[in-house]
């Protein structure tokens, strides 16, 4: 027995070294010039790839594995190749490694190039380029590195576009390794509207467009004559993360939805955390203004005009009017003063409760049909003071929230 677990341990320690972290196997780029492919600089790695190479993200069977796939700025024409510095052999370790390969083409949509010659061929070409769709909104950003504006549009699109179905499915499949819930829509179905956004840049005095990013929303019926637009995904490409183009874009639906008359109000399919802070600071900044959220007003509480007027004038539901509330209280509170700090965390609390005032009620109910014995557990799970100090907790938590929402409000 000794004998063979140690010859087990020899073997199992020469596999390991064919394991690869998918994540970092696989590298991305986004290709404007011929240089790009050999500079390191522009490589970015996945957030996640345990869609396509399950939970623990291993690739088996290679040393050195590297999973290229570098996309055209513009349109995302892509180019897909594996390179490896060894590969487990069948015959000799009895073991076969994993058909990485077909594990992507699943993802990836069919007319990828697998050399580079024909990518930088189709490079070439890129200056034909053009962004699908209607223009929504164009604005700039100063950059640093740059040392000049750069220009940034946001387009609305839709299938009937020509080209852009193909496009779309070369840019969904993003998704796979930047949001860990991803799926692919339904792209045959009507009610999907596309917002896109471009980088405007200069190549041999040409003027070329880059993807940003993209959001997908979908058009819910409601009785009789409405609609209620949900976001399903946004992405902003990780070499254009943090200079605020997610917000840009939120706004941009925004109002683009608010000058349509059949439109309720806009709501979110299972938001991130980033997702809801981009959200508060969009749509606080679009309420700051709001004769309703006036200091005075916010000092007398929530109220149903805040509700009534959000959501005529700029489509937001009451969940989210409440929070902008909250926000703008906040702003408008001083919180060293005893009375008035007292008092919003009073009415943020009261808010808070209501889930806990809930699993009461429905424990009011279980005791009248539980036994006596099964009812002292279910009790024992919900003790006061732990429930005082969650809700303290969940307090100092959302205030410090509000807070960043504030300083960015603030800075823009």
């Amino acid at each position: 027995k000794k004998l063979f677990f140690s010859g087990l341990t020899a073997m199992e320690k020469k596999l390991a070294e064919y394991k690869c972290n998918t994540n970092e196997a696989i590298q991305l780029k986004l290709v404007r010039f011929p240089e790009d492919l050999e500079d390191e600089n522009t490589t970015f790695n996945p957030e996640y790839s345990h869609q396509v190479f399950g939970d623990d993200e291993v690739a088996f069977g290679y040393k050195g594995l590297k999973i290229l796939l570098y996309y055209i700025a513009g349109n995302l024409s892509t180019l897909f190749r594996i390179e490896y510095t060894s590969k487990v052999n069948e015959k000799f370790d009895c073991v076969e490694a994993d058909d990485v390969e077909s594990k992507i083409r699943e993802i990836i949509p069919p007319g990828f190039c697998t050399n580079t010659d024909d990518f930088v061929s189709l490079l070439e070409k890129e200056v034909n380029f053009k962004p699908f769709g209607m223009l929504l909104h164009t604005y700039s950003i100063h950059n640093e590195e740059a040392g000049e504006d750069i220009t940034y549009q946001i387009y609305k699109a839709d299938m009937t576009c020509p080209g852009f179905r193909e496009y779309h499915e070369r840019l969904q499949t993003f998704l796979m390794w930047f949001i860990e819930t991803a799926s692919f829509i339904d792209v045959d179905d009507e009610r999907w509207n596309y917002f896109l956004v471009f980088e405007k840049y200069n190549k041999d005095g040409a003027t070329l467009f880059a993807t940003v990013g993209y959001m997908t929303v979908y058009n819910y019926y409601v009785y009789p004559d409405k609609t209620r637009p949900r976001v399903s995904q946004m992405l902003i490409l990780p070499p254009f993360q943090g200079e605020g183009h997610g917000a840009q874009l939120l706004e941009t639906v925004h109002r683009y939805y608010m000058s349509s008359p059949t439109v309720l109000d806009i709501t979110a399919e299972d938001p991130s955390e980033n997702y809801v802070k981009l959200r508060d600071f969009v749509l606080v900044k679009l309420c700051q203004d709001l004769l309703c959220f006036s200091p005075v007003k916010l000092m007398q509480g929530f109220s149903q005009e805040m509700v009534t007027e959000a959501q005529q004038k700029l489509k937001i539901n009451k969940q989210h009017t409440r929070r902008v509330y909250e926000i703008l209280r906040l702003r408008a509170t001083n919180m060293g003063d005893a009375e008035q700090s007292r008092s919003y965390r009073l009415d943020v609390k009261r808010r808070l409760i209501g889930p806990y005032k809930k699993k009461q009620r429905e424990l009011a109910k279980m005791r009248r049909c539980l036994r006596p014995e099964e009812m002292t557990n279910q009790l024992n799970q919900i003790d006061l003071n732990l429930q005082r100090e969650q809700l303290e907790e969940t307090f100092q938590q959302l205030v410090s929230d509000y807070r960043r929402v504030l300083e960015r409000l603030a800075q823009a």
